[in-house]
């Protein structure tokens, strides 16, 4: 498990609804007993001791995503979610075996044992007792008027709009208010590696700047800024510029408002797609 990569997952806040379960059996109709989930007796839970190393082991596989303060960053509010009612059993859960199509890797991938997740979990119910207070929701309207002026170009919404940069569709399940709100403003503070900025330089000279879809020891693979993805074999090409600058504009206070950024992100907010369920 790397830094980057937070086991918390940027699903994580369909824990809050849905009906699927967390601890079931094994096939349909086995008798065989459903296995005890081990957060219904969390042994950690108030112990200042399990608290702090599950801080410690939060600070290295979860704050990179979720923030130091677990509420939010490029992943969702943990603190909000908890706060929604969440159970440390489905927390748990969703913790062990990640959740698929997401960033979310499954810490039984890793090894990590049991125990850590609890302390983890223990930690996070510790610092998670104070609801956090509700932050404005902003004009939806306004903010899907403006996603289709100024963002449909390039991001897709439920098979519509552009496919160069990420798909959006499940954007408010995935991303905490502050984190749309830093991506928006400053777009290459953090680039998820399928959307890392490139620039291939043929033999004669051209140059072509698009997003990395896929790369090798003999050859990469770009979409370019018309949305055609093209492969090179690297013994073609003059260079590679590897550009730690988003294709994504900055949409600073001169280009959107605040009141207009308010929209916006209360726009992006209220896109779910379908229920996020674990398996």
């Amino acid at each position: 498990m790397t830094p980057t990569r937070s086991i918390l997952g940027l699903a994580i806040v369909a824990l809050v609804g849905g009906s699927a379960s967390l601890v079931g059996g094994g096939l349909a109709g086995s008798q065989a007993p459903p296995a005890p989930n081990p957060a219904t007796k969390n042994p950690h839970l108030g112990n200042p001791q399990s608290i702090r190393s599950g801080m410690a082991l939060y600070r290295i596989k979860c704050a990179d995503c979720h923030g130091l303060d677990a509420s939010g960053y490029r992943g969702p509010d943990l603190i909000g979610v908890m706060a929604a009612g969440v159970s440390d059993e489905r927390l748990f859960q969703t913790i062990r075996n990640g959740v698929p199509g997401t960033d979310m890797p499954a810490a039984r991938e890793f090894d990590t044992p049991d125990d850590d997740l609890l302390m983890m979990i223990a930690y996070l119910r510790k610092i998670g007792t104070v609801a956090p207070a509700e932050s404005p929701v902003g004009n939806v309207e306004n903010g899907g008027r403006l996603f289709a002026a100024q963002c449909a170009s390039c991001h897709r919404v439920a098979g519509r709009g552009g496919a160069i940069g990420p798909d959006l569709t499940r954007i408010g399940a995935a991303r905490s208010r502050a984190a749309l709100i830093r991506e928006i403003r400053t777009p290459s503070e953090w680039i998820a590696p399928p959307f890392e900025t490139v620039t291939v330089v043929t033999k004669d000279g051209q140059r072509i700047r698009g997003v990395k879809k896929n790369e090798d020891v003999f050859s990469i693979q770009v979409m370019d800024t018309r949305e055609r993805i093209q492969g090179y074999m690297k013994s073609n090409l003059r260079d590679i510029i590897y550009d730690k600058t988003s294709l994504m504009p900055v949409f600073d206070p001169g280009r959107l408002s605040d009141a207009d950024l308010n929209d916006l992100v209360g726009y992006l907010s209220s896109l779910r797609g379908a229920d996020l369920s674990v398996r």
